[in-house]
């Protein structure tokens, strides 16, 4: 049985014994919760996250389309591949450049 992240989401299939899961471990999650597309799942737990939003020109007075990249810690109880689509979350450092989990993946393959 899962414990409650906080969040509504779905829990995950699998049960895993990782202490950085917050379904199944002791991370909590605070702050900002994002959605984007998996561009690279290669590195052992962990994934990057890019994500697209508008971003006014001031000169033109219009918007342009930007992209950022964000890099979450993927606990052992989730299978994500490139393409899918996430929900990830914000919490404590885990290392250098990682501050998000993932916590659902939404859309399978695109």
């Amino acid at each position: 049985m899962a414990r409650n992240i906080g969040v509504t989401v779905s829990e995950p299939k699998r049960t895993c014994d990782d202490e950085l899961c917050p379904f199944h471990g002791k991370l909590s999650i605070r702050g900002r919760i994002l959605t984007g597309i998996t561009v690279s799942s290669k590195a052992h737990k962990m994934i990057v996250v890019s994500r697209e939003y508008p971003r006014l020109v001031r000169k033109y007075k219009r918007y342009e389309r930007s992209s950022s990249k964000v890099h979450a810690f993927l606990p052992s109880c989730m299978d994500v591949n490139e393409g899918d689509e996430v929900k990830i979350a914000e919490c404590k450092p885990i290392s250098k450049t990682v501050s998000f989990v993932t916590v659902e993946v939404i859309k399978s393959g695109v």
